[in-house]
């Protein structure tokens, strides 16, 4: 997966490079002189995909670490293991979804390990799909709901060492690939995927989104794109304490 840089829409790039296994987008241009701006656009499919960045100079001090530490998420497995743990960095396209002042949300099911957790619908990128084509059939898959993907909203990753529903101890980098979507027609969620790592599917009223156990990753997406996202729906209530 490549970050190309541009200083304006449409203009020429002035930053290039390829994401490296645990490497994050943010603190990678950061040491190039870049701040990230927002997201513009992707091209291209696996394994040739491009994500286009709107950036602009800072003069700052550099950040440390460069690198996303890896973190241990079960008991037992520690940082360390990262030396013999299996790598792999894996891309993937999710939804902030709304319709009719709800939002989508998935719960994370016991082969994870953030069971009973809630989420955005989406999922892992297969070779030759578009990461658009990817959250619309992860959307499907996952909640029944017919998806209309509106804009690119953030990219965000995480980096730690765990185990993988099949066993494997994994040194696992996780490419999130944020949009913005509705549902012109919203019916009952169901899950479709079975037996996988979404257990539950469901519309949240907006006045509610902060009650629920979302994870770390996810909660701080929906406090930073919620309000923006939900004008028009009224005042969304900040997130329990």
């Amino acid at each position: 997966m490549r970050i190309v840089g541009v200083e304006v829409p449409g203009g020429p790039p002035v930053v290039s490079l390829t994401l490296p296994h645990a490497g994050d987008p943010h603190r990678l241009l950061w040491e190039r002189g870049y701040r990230v701006v927002r997201p513009l656009s992707t091209w291209g499919t696996l394994p040739e995909l491009t994500v286009n960045v709107q950036v602009c100079q800072h003069d700052r001090a550099l950040p440390r670490p460069s690198r996303l530490p890896a973190r241990a998420v079960e008991i037992g497995l520690v940082a360390d293991e990262a030396v013999s743990a299996s790598q792999r960095q894996r891309i993937a396209a999710y939804a902030i979804v709304l319709a009719e002042g709800k939002l989508l949300a998935t719960q994370f099911s016991d082969l994870t390990a953030v069971p009973g957790l809630w989420g955005l619908p989406g999922g892992g990128m297969n070779d030759g799909e578009t990461p658009s084509q990817t959250v619309i059939r992860e959307v499907r898959e996952e909640t029944g709901q017919e998806l209309d993907v509106s804009h690119l909203l953030d990219l965000q990753t995480d980096h730690w060492i765990g185990r993988a529903p099949n066993g494997v101890v994994e040194d696992f980098h996780a490419v999130r690939i944020i949009y913005a979507g509705s549902c012109p027609s919203p019916t009952a969620a169901v899950v479709h995927d079975l037996g996988g790592t979404t257990s539950e599917a469901a519309w949240i009223p907006l006045g509610d989104w902060g009650q629920l156990p979302w994870t770390q990753g996810v909660r701080a997406l929906l406090e930073r794109h919620l309000p923006g996202l939900a004008d028009g729906f009224g005042p969304i209530p900040p997130p329990a304490a």
